[in-house]
């Protein structure tokens, strides 16, 4: 059957075993008709447009630049000495998003620095949030928070949905940010705070992207404790209309594990159109 769910594959995660170029096609070739990333920046944006166009392939998301991520830094927008690092980066950012037609942006709030407190941090993340809210509301482009499991990623700033939540409904009332939505990992929010089902339609109407992990070990769905085939039936229940982001760790580390993988889709009735794929994982 085909889904009424739209996928898109995290080429950050998966099909790595390419060269980033290359993996928009192996996606395609998947059965996969859209893309995101964690952070195109390596690559010229021409180029990844060119990637793009020969794949068919549309990318719906990425981040704005998180710091130095190779040294374990996850996001600067609560630091309050990098404001003017996280502010270059939001123009970065939004450039690469025009020219490749991505219409909405993740911002990780990160790890507050040695010596800055949390309120601090919160008020930094605010400023920063209203700043790039702003700018990216004059191209037409979304931005979304996204909380990060605090087990996995010990220290960081929005570790909850709930605490995202907060932070989004207070900065659309007070400064009418409109363009600002939550990024909802289920990963993440099953290792934080569980109930993803009735959290999911609490929120929905913050909510631009969804993202798929199992857990425990966040490889692909059905390796773990979250009962995909239903919350998949739930979000087309409650009427979600963005895409589920596929950013899991394929369990096969060998070259063609994505593919290999892919059978999960299948296994839960969620087959992208043209899909070709490999066994389960």
């Amino acid at each position: 059957m085909r889904s009424m769910l739209a996928f898109s594959a995290n080429l950050s995660t998966l099909f790595t075993d390419l060269p980033l170029p290359l993996r928009f096609a192996a996606a395609r070739a998947a059965g996969f008709e859209a893309v995101e990333l964690q952070f195109p920046y390596a690559h010229p944006a021409e180029e990844l447009a060119q990637a793009l166009k020969d794949a068919d392939q549309r990318l719906v998301l990425h981040n704005l630049p998180a710091g130095d991520w190779v040294a374990g830094e996850r996001g600067i927008a609560c630091h309050p000495d990098r404001v003017g690092e996280f502010l270059s980066g939001v123009e970065q950012a939004m450039a690469f998003a025009i020219a490749l037609g991505v219409p909405q942006l993740n911002c990780l709030a990160g790890i507050p620095p040695a010596g800055v407190g949390r309120d601090e941090a919160l008020d930094t993340l605010r400023a920063n949030l209203r700043h790039a809210g702003r700018a990216l509301a004059r191209q037409g482009l979304r931005l979304l928070v996204e909380p990060i499991n605090s087990i996995d990623v010990p220290g960081f700033l929005i570790d909850r949905p709930s605490v995202a939540v907060a932070l989004i409904e207070e900065l659309r009332q007070a400064h009418g940010l409109d363009n600002l939505f939550l990024q909802y990992d289920v990963y993440h929010a099953q290792r934080m705070e569980g109930e993803l089902a009735l959290s999911l339609q609490r929120w929905l109407p913050l909510i631009g992207h969804v993202q798929i992990a199992d857990n425990p070990g966040r490889a692909e769905p059905g390796s773990g404790e979250i009962r995909y085939a239903f919350l998949f039936d739930w979000l087309e229940r409650i009427g979600y209309r963005g895409f589920v982001g596929c950013e899991y760790f394929p369990a096969d580390k060998a070259a063609g594990g994505t593919q290999a993988g892919l059978g999960w889709l299948a296994a839960h009735g969620r087959l992208p159109s043209g899909a070709r794929i490999g066994t389960s994982a």
